[in-house]
């Protein structure tokens, strides 16, 4: 749905401007189950390999592929930037990261990743509960503050989910970007649980989109297993923020189909029952169905997907495998703006040693 009631009062919630965004070529649509196959076989891989021992921890998606994917696909990352939590692995694959350098954080390699987030136009992964929700709006505003440097303004996207909503930094962010008028998309993938506690408990009303009116932030409720949808939903935001209208807020409904992380134990919070009935149909399984009745792809098309995704998977296994401990003093390159001369002294007394070892 394109918008909802505001929980206070039943009034029609804030309307999104701008024209529809035009179709999906059929390239396109094959590319998006492309990624969608890559992205479910890295996801389920990260956990086996953290089974292994070869990362130490992991927040898998399954059965979020297509809000991933498909909100990833819409960014333009010649101007946009986005803003992960630590369960963004399709998002950045969409995007076009290195995943081994992605994967570098998980290996706790180094924080943030090694990829470079200028370049990628991904943020390093956030790991505290709602904070890359206020980097987005802080990114944003300074945009609308200092203007693009080519004319093309660039729009912040921001990832949390039904849990993080419940956070102060969420209202504050969203407060202030409807006032500042930030282009900033807040992209919520309600998964239906927050860690133990699932959504009915912990948001009042039932919905986070619910909640823009209350902003004056117009939101878009949608199916974030329709990939196609999402796709749609993100790009129509990315067009009302860069018309200089403001923030969107984006919910797309999911289900996470395994734990909060490979610590976690969903069977402590929930039956297996209760997590089948509750995840509904597999959305690359959606996906695939619509494509061979659409015309759009065969069989042919899916097998060579999914042998390109094993490859890929063989690949970033034997990238993660390689990567070997970062320098110390690595940390006076890319922590400090600006180094006191202590600090600078303790970097060449550093990096004198390391010579030596």
């Amino acid at each position: 749905m394109d918008t909802l009631p505001t929980p206070a009062t039943g009034s029609e919630a804030v309307p999104l401007s701008g024209p529809a965004a035009p179709p999906l070529t059929d390239d396109e649509l094959r590319a998006l189950y492309s990624l969608m196959v890559s992205v479910r076989h890295l996801d389920t891989s990260a956990i086996a390999w953290q089974r292994q021992g070869l990362i130490p921890g992991y927040a898998p998606e399954l059965g979020q592929e297509a809000a991933q994917v498909g909100s990833g696909f819409a960014v333009d990352t010649s101007r946009d930037f986005v803003f992960p939590t630590y369960r963004e692995l399709g998002v950045a694959r969409a995007m076009g990261v290195d995943m081994v350098a992605y994967m570098s954080t998980h290996k706790a390699t180094w924080h943030g990743g090694l990829y470079d987030p200028l370049e990628s136009r991904l943020a390093p992964i956030q790991a505290v509960v709602g904070g890359s929700v206020l980097h987005a709006v802080g990114w944003a505003h300074g945009q609308t503050l200092t203007g693009p440097a080519d004319g093309r303004l660039g729009v912040a996207m921001a990832y949390f989910g039904d849990g993080a909503s419940s956070q102060g930094d969420i209202h504050e962010a969203m407060n202030f970007a409807a006032v500042m008028k930030a282009p900033v998309v807040f992209f919520v993938q309600n998964n239906g649980w927050a860690i133990s506690l699932p959504t009915e408990l912990q948001v009042a009303g039932g919905s986070v989109a619910g909640r823009a009116a209350g902003y004056g932030i117009p939101a878009l409720r949608i199916d974030g297993n329709d990939v196609v949808a999402v796709v749609d939903a993100t790009r129509r935001a990315f067009a009302h923020c860069r018309a200089g209208n403001g923030p969107v807020l984006i919910e797309a409904m999911t289900y996470r189909r395994g734990p909060h992380s490979t610590s976690d134990d969903p069977g402590r919070y929930r039956s297996l029952n209760e997590e089948r009935d509750g995840a509904g149909e597999d959305p690359l399984e959606r996906f695939r169905q619509r494509l061979l009745a659409d015309g759009v792809a065969g069989e042919a098309f899916f097998a060579e997907a999914l042998a390109a995704a094993k490859a890929e998977e063989e690949e970033i296994r034997a990238g993660i495998q390689a990567l070997g401990p970062r320098p110390g003093s690595e940390m006076f390159d890319l922590v400090f703006q600006e180094t006191t001369p202590a600090l600078r002294a303790q970097a060449a007394s550093w990096r004198e040693e390391s010579e030596h070892v």
